[in-house]
């Protein structure tokens, strides 16, 4: 499974940031995947951000709940990511994952993208 983010490299404060994982070699609708977002703040560890599973529903960090919407793109075998309002203390890596072959794991990723959130 090959897994690319893209999106915007710099957010300004208050906006909303979107990225989208574009995958290959399984569909996002395979029984039993789940696809993650995680991100590395600068000096900090993982966070998971939350996932979007194979029939579409939606789990998320619940430090996160009340600002991220994961959703999906099945003609195009892709998922995304927006978080609203964001600060500077959502600058951090991001990257997109999958299971081995199925289930929760984060055994694939993406290279991951850098989001900077500044003005």
């Amino acid at each position: 499974v090959q897994l690319q983010e893209s999106g915007p490299g710099l957010v300004k404060p208050s906006q909303t940031l979107s990225l989208t994982c574009t995958v290959s070699s399984r569909s996002i609708t395979a029984t039993g995947n789940a696809w993650s977002w995680i991100r590395q703040p600068p000096g900090k560890g993982l966070e998971w951000m939350g996932a979007i599973i194979y029939n579409g529903a939606t789990y998320y960090n619940p430090s996160l709940q009340s600002r991220i919407s994961i959703s999906r793109d099945t003609s195009k075998n892709q998922f995304s990511l927006r978080l609203n309002s964001v600060t500077p203390e959502d600058t951090a890596v991001y990257y997109c994952a999958a299971p081995l072959t199925l289930g929760w794991g984060t055994d694939y990723w993406g290279q991951g993208t850098q989001v900077t959130v500044s003005s």
